[in-house]
Formats: C-alpha cells, sequence, structure tokens
C-alpha cells in the first residue's frame, strides 16, 4: 500500500465508486462477500488497491495546500514539476493564528517586524504524489489557493 487504507466512513461515501472497482476485476457481490469471509487478506488486498487509487486521483488533483499552526502558515502551491512555498512566521508567540482573533491580527500586523515571510521552491522527489500525500499526513489541507495567492501578490508588490 503506497498512501494510506481509506476510512469506514470514507469507504461509505465511495460505495458506488467500490462496486465499480470491484465490477472492473469482474467481481460479484456474492463473491465479494465469499472473499470477505473466507479470504480475509485477499479482501485487505482488495481495499488496499482501491484506497491506493481513489488517493492517486485525489493527489493528482491537488494545487494548494496550506498548513497552519499557531505561529506559522506554510502555503504550498503545487505545479507540475516543483512545488513553491510561501511560509510566514511569527517572530514572538503574540498570538494563536488558528484562531480568529489570531488571524485578524495577521491581518492588521501583516508588514510588521513581528513577521517573517519567506518564499521558496523545491523540486519534487521521485514521486510527487507521496510528497503531496506526506504534507497532507503532516497536517496540511487541500485548498483552492485563496490565501497563497493573497500572498503571492503581496509578496510580488
Amino acid at each position: 500500500m503506497k498512501y494510506a487504507r481509506l476510512t469506514k466512513e470514507q469507504f461509505e461515501e465511495l460505495h458506488q465508486e467500490f462496486i465499480n472497482f470491484l465490477a472492473t476485476q469482474s467481481i460479484t457481490a456474492d463473491e465479494w462477500e465469499d472473499i470477505k469471509k473466507n479470504k480475509p487478506e485477499a479482501a485487505e488486498q482488495e481495499l488496499d488497491v482501491f484506497s491506493d487509487l481513489v488517493w492517486y486521483g485525489v493527489l493528482d488533483k491537488v494545487e494548494y495546500l496550506e498548513h497552519i499552526s499557531p505561529n506559522q502558515i506554510h502555503l504550498f502551491k503545487c505545479k507540475e514539476k516543483d512545488m513553491h512555498l510561501i511560509a510566514l512566521k511569527l517572530k514572538e508567540n503574540k498570538v494563536d493564528l488558528t484562531t480568529k482573533d489570531g488571524f485578524q491580527w495577521l491581518r492588521d500586523n501583516l508588514l510588521s517586524d513581528d513577521i517573517e515571510f519567506f518564499n521558496a521552491k523545491k523540486d519534487y522527489s521521485d514521486d510527487k504524489h507521496l510528497d503531496i500525500f506526506k504534507l497532507i499526513q503532516q497536517g496540511a489541507n487541500i485548498t483552492k489557493g485563496e490565501l497563497f495567492q493573497y500572498f503571492e501578490k503581496l509578496i510580488k508588490g
């Protein structure tokens, strides 16, 4: 398994897609019940393969990620060959950026010396999708990129 097994809730949401996945392998509902009952390791393998396919489909579409912690914000733009990072770091723990008040403080004090900006580009390893997946596992969320685009304009002037 390359990524992570989907949760029970995710499998329930993707029930029809999983049925279609089994159908592509000519596995009927009755055969699936038999596999689950008599060949649990084969059933586990099917769940893992399906999970990886779903993750691959999601990761392939990711354009932006953001990871916000109490004193840092990491914004990623996932391009074809590399990843662009914009990071903001509070020099002192004055506020918690994960709260509404903390985020408002950031907006009001964007140009103050209390905030450090970083701008970087990083090439992917051999596996772009796995690089993105690792960031998600570390707490990054997939977004539409509004924050990244806002700070990109601010940095470029």
